[in-house]
């Protein structure tokens, strides 16, 4: 497994990143990789969702192939693109997200903030909103896509939009729980630990 920090990394060119390695570890020439950085402002919205969940009609908003609804990346908001083989790992989308939610839920917990599941709300949750956002696809059985985490965002960048398609969708963050000044620098690493010890014992080969 390979880790690339991509920094704060333009939301297209993050794109064409993912879409090479995922043709290239299909045909066998790239190992499976773990993008991780930030964007600059940016709205992006799921093959499926709403444009009507875009509350000001000016908004440019970036339609993708992925599962999900419009959200917001930004500074301060850690974007995490994981590059698998599920055809090696059991061709299950399903539980794929339920791997990805329980790894925001453990780095979440290392910090202190108790992060939960909830039915028919894909992502993570605390009492006080949505801390962390979901949406996949895959390419031949490779992922793509993944999850982003708020740190310490300008949530006011969620007023413009309905999060995920959800009509009263409270967000909140790292810092909002209470964590002061963490960084998404601070936060990378005890994910990328998290992941490690996850993917060997929930995304392990042939099951």
């Amino acid at each position: 497994m390979r880790y690339i920090d991509c920094g704060l990394m333009d939301y297209r060119r993050a794109l064409t990143l993912q879409e090479r390695l995922a043709a290239a570890i299909f045909e066998g020439r790239e190992e499976e990789t773990l993008l991780l950085g930030e964007h600059p402002s940016v709205y992006t919205i799921g093959r499926g969702g709403q444009l009507a969940n875009r509350l000001d009609p000016s908004l440019a908003v970036e339609r993708i192939n992925r599962g999900g609804d419009i959200t917001w990346h930004g500074p301060g908001q850690l974007v995490g693109y994981p590059l698998l083989d599920l055809a090696r790992r059991g061709r299950d989308l399903h539980r794929w997200i339920d791997f990805l939610e329980e790894l925001l839920i453990k780095t979440l917990h290392e910090f202190g903030v108790q992060g939960d599941r909830r039915p028919k709300a894909r992502g993570v949750w605390t009492e006080q909103g949505k801390i962390a956002f979901i949406g996949v696809g895959v390419r031949r059985w490779i992922t793509m896509h993944g999850f982003s985490l708020n740190v310490s965002p300008d949530l006011r960048a969620f007023d413009p939009i309905r999060p995920c398609g959800l009509a009263r969708c409270p967000v909140t963050s790292m810092v909002a729980e209470g964590l002061g000044t963490v960084s998404v620098a601070e936060v990378k690493p005890c994910l990328r630990s998290c992941f490690d010890q996850l993917v060997r014992l929930k995304m392990f080969e042939g099951q």
